[in-house]
């Protein structure tokens, strides 16, 4: 059998991911999420954070044992080098884990949920590296002036620190370069999700006429 439609939902931080997401799960669409992923490969007892710790040493746990993410968000994005050492260490597992969890889903089509996207993809063949995970590239587009803004309300960070964490991520340009599909969050959520209604029309299209 024919691997159902999947599509890669991406865009920057605060850029309106998560409403997209939800009216999705609404329409009845299975959303893998990254976050979801990172979080499972991170927690207690897993590989995935002992070989965090072992790079990174102790001091990116909770007292409890946790990850600190704040703590490890400091060090990250502050050196590239660290950044890619965490990514090396940690795509791998997420991806594994996101794929199995797509395999468990049940739906007319797939959406993977992943920030990044567009920046693996450039690390490992532009566009066609990010097409090895997905058939479709749908980006959630918004102006970076109010992305920054979004965040420091949403994240209680300062305005340096959001700078800093809108630097780490692929630009605006390379992400809309990359889309098959852009939703743009400029407006309301009311018109963001009536949006993605008029893409779910288009995508189950799409997915009944893959071959079976």
């Amino acid at each position: 059998m024919a691997r159902r439609l999947q599509i890669g939902l991406t865009g920057g931080i605060a850029s309106g991911k998560s409403t997209v997401e939800q009216r999705f799960t609404e329409l009845g669409i299975p959303v893998i999420n990254a976050d979801d992923s990172s979080r499972a490969v991170v927690a207690q007892g897993q590989p995935g954070l002992a070989a965090v710790v072992s790079r990174f040493g102790s001091g990116v746990l909770t007292a409890q044992g946790d990850l600190d993410r704040r703590a490890l968000r400091a060090l990250i994005y502050s050196d590239s080098a660290q950044r890619k050492d965490l990514e090396a260490i940690l795509h791998p597992l997420i991806r594994a884990d996101m794929e199995q969890r797509a395999s468990q889903a049940a739906g007319p089509y797939i959406i993977l949920s992943i920030p990044l996207l567009v920046e693996g993809g450039a690390r490992s063949g532009g566009r066609s590296g990010a097409r090895d995970r997905v058939d479709r590239i749908l980006v959630v587009d918004a102006d970076e002036s109010l992305q920054l803004r979004r965040l420091m309300s949403r994240d209680s960070v300062s305005e340096q620190e959001a700078r800093a964490i809108l630097a780490a991520q692929a630009s605006r340009a390379a992400r809309l370069e990359a889309a098959d599909d852009i939703l743009e969050n400029s407006g309301t959520v009311r018109e963001l999700r009536q949006a993605v209604d008029l893409l779910h029309r288009r995508y189950l299209e799409l997915a009944a006429s893959r071959p079976q």
